[in-house]
Formats: structure tokens, sequence, C-alpha cells
């Protein structure tokens, strides 16, 4: 059952990097303004933003095995509208659409994993880096993919080709998965439930995950949007985007699954979240300036590195300052969280007209901004407890 749910993390992000190299030339293609294509790949991630929020909560009430057989299944059909999408317009609801199907699984298949964890929240890292590994597969297959076989078939196919394992996984899902659903005690009233979503706040490993996951997908966002356009003002061939997004892939499942996977658990999330953050961001600032095609894969594999230190730090964070019966809206918010930044980097950086290399500067700043934040909370709590030690 293990490998199921790790498969089915692979196949809810595949669907997602998938569409990373071919989303803006897809919409260009239809005619839609460079303004307008920022919104359009945003559009995903705004949808996907609230649906995964919503998602936390089904799988508290409902158990996970519920959510991720419904949403495969519904996740798997929308990806077919793709074809039908002949206009900017509609391209842009159905990336909403998208965004809201594809919101219910990933909260769902992380609450699995952690439910999994028998070796207690004390090695939850180790088991987020695999979790981590899965993302890192798809994060090296789905670019590549959907770079091929846009180009050979058509970008239709690309979703087409994801749609059909997502239906058979949801039918999948009802027969291989447990029934992990157990009594709730969520309250169904709004107010009730408003304020079990506000304590969620009042908890700091939490805060930081939400704002490292915050910062890591503002910057994804980003890259999604601009670096398609800086390979095409570089004058490099289409499908080199495509695989410099697999070059982090590669760079970041090493990472997950070699034996460097137990410096997860041997040293505190918080600081690896700040190192991860401190190389994505000098990854940006580099790919800001960079002009050269080798050099654009050595920065991306920086970023690679980057991303393994992160992703599996604040995914920890979750596991470890949450309760089993809020372990679902706080994956939930996690990944609201995910797609907030996501949204808000291809949204704004295609609304202000940045082009690439101010794009690529201004997610390094909110890069580090936040470690700089947590890195002087960290340090302020460290004096207050040396000082309590000595008893002064």
């Amino acid at each position: 059952m293990t490998f199921f749910v790790y498969f089915f993390i692979f196949l809810s992000f595949m669907d997602f990097f998938a569409q990373l190299p071919i989303m803006s030339t897809y919409a260009l293609n239809l005619g839609a303004s460079e303004m307008f294509i920022g919104f359009i790949v945003g559009a995903y991630s705004f949808s996907n933003m609230f649906s995964n929020v919503i998602s936390g909560q089904f799988v508290d009430q409902l158990g996970p095995k519920k959510v991720l057989t419904y949403g495969f299944v519904l996740n798997g059909l929308i990806l077919f509208l793709y074809s039908i999408a002949s206009t900017p317009n509609l391209l842009f609801i159905v990336r909403l659409a998208h965004g809201i199907s594809a919101g219910l699984l990933v909260p769902a298949a992380f609450t699995f994993v952690s439910i999994m964890n028998r070796d207690g929240a004390n090695k939850s890292g180790k088991k987020m880096a695999f979790s981590g590994a899965a993302v890192g597969i798809a994060a090296i297959m789905g670019p590549a993919f959907g770079g091929i076989v846009s180009k050979i078939a058509g970008s239709e196919w690309v979703f087409r080709l994801i749609g059909i394992p997502m239906i058979v996984s949801g039918l999948l899902t009802a027969f291989v998965f447990p029934n992990k659903k157990k009594e709730s005690k969520t309250s169904a009233v709004p107010t009730r439930l408003f304020r079990e979503y506000v304590l969620l706040f009042k908890k700091q490993g939490l805060l930081f995950a939400y704002f490292g996951a915050l910062a890591l997908m503002f910057s994804q966002g980003i890259l999604a949007y601009m670096l398609p356009l800086k390979v095409a003002y570089l004058q490099l061939e289409d499908h080199i985007s495509g695989l410099l997004m697999s070059t982090f892939g590669i760079i970041a499942i090493l990472l997950f699954l070699l034996p460097t996977n137990k410096i997860f658990d041997w040293y505190k999330s918080e600081y690896l979240m700040i190192i991860g953050m401190g190389l994505i961001s000098l990854s940006l600032i580099g790919l800001s300036f960079a002009t050269k095609q080798h050099i654009l894969f050595f920065i991306m594999g920086s970023y690679g590195a980057g991303f393994a230190f992160l992703f599996p730090s604040i995914s920890a964070l979750i596991s470890r300052h949450s309760t089993r019966e809020e372990r679902g809206r706080a994956y939930g918010l996690f990944y609201g969280f995910f797609s907030l930044g996501s949204f808000a980097g291809s949204s704004i950086t295609g609304a202000l007209s940045m082009t690439p290399s101010e794009g690529f500067l201004t997610a390094a700043s909110l890069l580090v901004v936040v470690s700089l934040l947590i890195g002087c909370i960290l340090y302020v709590e460290k004096k207050k407890a040396n000082r309590k030690t000595i008893g002064i």
C-alpha cells in the first residue's frame, strides 16, 4: 500500500509539472496577450488554493480515501476539457476547474503518509523526503513528458495521457487503500470551524511551514512562467525549458533517496528550510544574469538542491506540529499556501509585464526576506533559552 501512496503523490504532481513547459505557449497560440497569459497560468493555482483548504476539511471529516477516489476521477475528466478550449477565455475557465479538482488530491495523499508514519514525529523528516522523491520524479518526468508529447502529438495529448491514469487511480483507490476515516470532532458550525483554522496559525512550526510554502511556490510560479520565456529570449530550442525543469528534479531526487536523506531527521527542519531558501534565492539570481545554456543547467541543479532541503523540511513541520485530528486541515492550508504562492508569482509578474530577469530577482527577494525573518525569530528564541539556562 505504501507504494500506491507515493505513486499517487507522484501522479498528482505529474499533473502539475507536465503543464510547466507548455502552458505559456499553449495560451499564446490561442491568441492570449502577455498579461492574460500570466492570469491563465495562475488561474490553476488560484482555484487550487481554495480547493486545498476545502479538501483538508473533507479529509478530516470523510477520511483521505474518499477524497482521493472522487478527486482522481473528477480531475481526470476535467483534463480532457483542455481539448475543447479554443479561446483564451475558455482556457481560463478550464484552468480554474482543473485547479479545483487537483486541489482535492495532495492534502489527502500527504495525510495518508503522515498517518502511516510508524516511526513517530521525530522520524517524519525522512518519510517526507521519500514523499519529496515522488515529487522529484514528477519534476523530472513531468516537464520532459509535457515538452516531448506536445512537440510530437500536440499539447492536448499531454492532458489526455495524464487524465487516463488519473481516472484509473481513482478506481484503484477504492480497492487498495484502507478507510482511514475517524470520528471527526470538527463542528460544521462556520464560526467554530473558523476558530479551528485560526488555532493552526497560532502554532509557530505551522506558520514557518506556511510561509516557506508560500515563498517556494512564489518562486516556482515565476519559474514556470518566465523560464520558457528566458529560453526563447536566448534563442534556444523550445524543449530546453523542459530539460531545465527536469534537471532540478534529478538533483532533488538524488538528495531525497541517497543517504543524504538522514539529515532531515538529524537537524532541525527550521534550519534546513533556511538553507534551502538560500540556495533557491542564489539560483534565481543566477538565472536572471545567465546567458549560456550550460550555465542554465548548472543553476537549475543548484535550484534542485535548494528544493531538496526546503520541501521535506516544511512538510515535516506540518506532521510534527499538528495533531491527527487536525492534520487534514493543516495540510490543506499548507497546500493552499503552495497554490497562493504559485498564483501570485505568475500573476504579479504577468500583470506588471516583468522581464524574466526582473521576475527571478523578485522571487529571490521574497525568499531572502522570509528566510531572514525565520532566522531572526530562531535567534531570539535561542538567546532567551540560553538566558533561562544560566538563570538570568
